[in-house]
């Protein structure tokens, strides 16, 4: 796999309003008109699309099927890959990502970092809903995060095909119940189970143009809807952290995630 250089050359062109900073952390998410280019775009999705249409990334585990339960042969609805600059590393250092960075540092400060990223993609008509969830809930319940996800998408997007959408102060509550999707605990991703009785009736959705973004700390719930639509929606996502810590360290009690615990026993 290509090693990434941790220096980048681009400097920030936007920053946040203190407006803008305040509504998220009030509501627990943020909608930014435009974080990238119309060329940078263009470039991220002919390697998005060429990542997506090769098997790159499956023998290392990092490509696979989110809502899929990993039988040979089946259509995939809801293909992710973990990493996807170590496949395309053209992804790696760009407008997109120092922008990111910025605001992020301007949303928790300058110990925030690059984390990761990876990259969703719902194909035109047979997308698949990513059910609500938490990120967080997708971690080790040994340690408390303050992350980011900057959700950009490679293309214009709306609720037909599968925009964000959130519930507003949902990242005060703690990880809620979660299940494997239609809890089958073959399946990689995750929805929120029946007992965690959530109201998200009242969603905020976001559409957004190509190369603008939401964000969002790792307890805001979200989702997507499935892409019934003629257009793929391209999806890729960059996280962004300070370091963690143990829950045992600051004296909190110890958690269990019972959804994760099931399929690490199969």
């Amino acid at each position: 796999m290509t090693q990434l250089s941790h220096d980048f050359k681009y400097q920030p062109t936007i920053s946040l309003s203190s407006e803008q900073i305040e509504a998220f952390h009030r509501d627990g998410f943020l909608s930014v008109p435009q974080i990238s280019t119309p060329e940078e775009i263009e470039m991220m999705r002919e390697a998005y699309d060429r990542i997506f249409s090769s098997e790159v990334g499956r023998a290392d585990g990092n490509k696979f099927d989110l809502a899929g339960d990993g039988e040979e042969g089946k259509t995939q609805t809801l293909p992710q890959i973990l990493g996807p600059e170590q496949y395309a590393p053209e992804l790696w250092d760009t407008q997109a990502r120092a922008n990111a960075l910025h605001i992020v540092r301007q949303l928790f400060g300058p110990q925030m970092a690059v984390q990761g990223s990876h990259a969703i993609f719902k194909p035109a008509q047979h997308g698949a809903t990513t059910p609500w969830h938490q990120d967080e809930a997708y971690w080790n319940p040994d340690f408390e995060y303050q992350s980011v996800s900057v959700w950009m998408p490679l293309q214009d997007v709306d609720e037909e095909n599968g925009c964000m959408q959130f519930i507003s102060g949902s990242h005060q509550s703690e990880i809620l119940a979660h299940q494997p999707i239609g809890n089958n605990p073959k399946i990689h991703g995750l929805e929120l189970s029946p007992e965690a009785n959530a109201d998200v009736s009242n969603p905020t959705i976001c559409p957004l143009s190509a190369g603008g973004c939401t964000l969002h700390p790792s307890r805001t719930l979200h989702f997507t809807a499935a892409n019934n639509s003629l257009r793929p929606r391209r999806a890729f996502i960059m996280i962004f952290g300070a370091p963690t810590v143990s829950r045992e360290e600051l004296g909190l009690p110890k958690r269990r995630f019972p959804w994760k615990e099931k399929r690490q026993t199969l």
